[in-house]
């Protein structure tokens, strides 16, 4: 059968696709800037009154719950990663939060029993081939794919068509569902002033012919801010996420790809989030490559560029190195995301560089944010074994192979300086025999 003519007999609306859906069903659906929305809604409706008891599994949703769980408890969030549309739930106990690496979770996924009963998923229209492409979120998708009974699309002409490994062909699919509507963006403004002085510590750490891993925020828009005005860095790009700022590093030519040794000459990622002009930009781009995040995340994949430089931040450090990235005490706040996959795989690349940038305090100056000791219940994302650069406004320091004496002394040094004097105080106290020297 001709691919467009399995496509028409596809089509249907979202109520259609999901009317087999079951009280107890297993489901997957894509994030970030590709959360099926349409869908979502439908979904929301399907599950409401009854005895609907849906496990609603994803990585990270944007904005306001697309399922609204509170007026439809009939579906529960099984989140590996926590955002804005469900943080509140898990941490009320009417949603679930699974602590994974990134790079771990497409296994995950592949090995769950029961299977899921469907995955939700936006595509792009098909190409002249009869492929959809999973556009600006691959990550889990395509083992929710294959491990699900059935797959329901969505197909917005607003998805780009994004290269790399995240391709469907229409032959695979369930149902299709036309229905076009904008994906989120991330507007995230101007850096502040901490933010930029991060950068500048943490920008003469970068080497030329670099290969970047950058997350979300100030610090990285402000460290390729600074490098874009540089010449002759070469830089590369081999991150689970790219913003608007790597699309403005490969158009002022920081970023060429030249010297990576994995991917030559492309900029890897596994999620797109940012502005419209980075989804247009994205669209059948050769140069940019999605693939899961088993395959950017994975430590052996990532560590084979040379001089692999990892930028990501916390909440907050203890003066022995332990970082807390996804909690505030008991409170979950995000995830582990793939702070650990780029951390251990910059510190095993050949002249790699593992950085975590915090600002010194928080709260508006009132609270600092390297601490004795992490909050009861905090998160330990990053092991004190695994630190290596912290980097403030006030300096950077590295921590591999330093004493816990060592450490105390190099991290009150880029604290903020109101906190300084009790930093060491409390340090004396809890370990008087262990204390920094002066």
């Amino acid at each position: 059968m001709p691919w467009q003519t399995a496509y028409r007999s596809k089509l249907t609306t979202a109520s259609a696709a999901l009317a087999g859906l079951g009280p107890k069903s297993r489901l997957y659906i894509s994030g970030n800037a590709a959360t099926p929305r349409h869908l979502a809604e439908a979904l929301a409706k399907h599950a409401h009154g009854g005895d609907h008891e849906m496990m609603l599994g994803h990585v990270l949703l944007l904005g306001k719950d697309p399922v609204a769980t509170r007026e439809h408890p009939g579906v529960r969030h099984h989140a590996w990663f926590v955002g804005p549309a469900d943080r509140a739930q898990v941490n009320d106990g009417r949603a679930d939060y699974v602590p994974c690496n990134l790079s771990e979770i497409p296994r995950l996924i592949r090995g769950m029993e029961p299977k899921l009963d469907a995955a939700l998923l936006t595509v792009s229209p098909p190409d002249k081939h009869g492929f959809v492409s999973l556009g600006t979120e691959v990550m889990a998708s395509l083992a929710a794919a294959e491990n699900a009974r059935r797959i329901i699309v969505q197909v917005n002409t607003r998805m780009p068509r994004v290269l790399g490994n995240t391709f469907l062909h229409v032959g695979e699919v369930d149902a299709i569902v036309e229905h076009d509507e904008e994906l989120p963006e991330l507007d995230s403004g101007p850096p502040s002033d901490v933010e930029r002085r991060i950068a500048e510590h943490i920008v003469p750490l970068i080497p030329r012919g670099a290969t970047m891993q950058l997350g979300i925020g100030g610090v990285p828009d402000a460290v390729i801010g600074l490098l874009c005005e540089q010449e002759g860095l070469d830089l590369g790009v081999h991150s689970e996420m790219i913003s608007d700022g790597v699309m403005q590093a490969v158009e002022a030519g920081i970023v060429t790809g030249r010297h990576k040794t994995r991917h030559r000459r492309k900029v890897v990622t596994t999620f797109v989030l940012g502005s419209r002009a980075l989804y247009d930009w994205v669209h059948e781009n050769p140069m940019v490559e999605a693939h899961p995040c088993d395959h950017t995340n994975d430590i052996e994949v990532a560590s084979s560029n040379t001089k692999l430089v990892a930028i990501n931040s916390a909440i907050s450090v203890d003066l022995t190195g332990q970082v807390n990235s996804d909690s505030i005490g008991r409170r979950i706040y995000s995830g582990v995301g793939g702070q650990v996959d780029f951390i251990r795989a910059a510190s095993r690349s050949a002249g790699g560089v593992p950085i975590i940038a915090i600002p010194s305090t928080a709260q508006g100056g009132k609270t600092s944010r390297v601490v004795p000791c992490l909050l009861e219940g905090a998160g330990v994302v990053t092991n004190r074994a695994d630190a290596h650069w912290i980097v403030t406004e006030y300096g950077a320091v590295n921590l591999y192979g330093q004493t816990l004496r060592e450490r105390a002394k190099l991290l009150t040094s880029i604290a903020h300086p109101d906190f300084r004097d009790g930093l060491k105080e409390a340090w004396m106290e809890m370990f008087a025999r262990q204390a920094p020297t002066a």
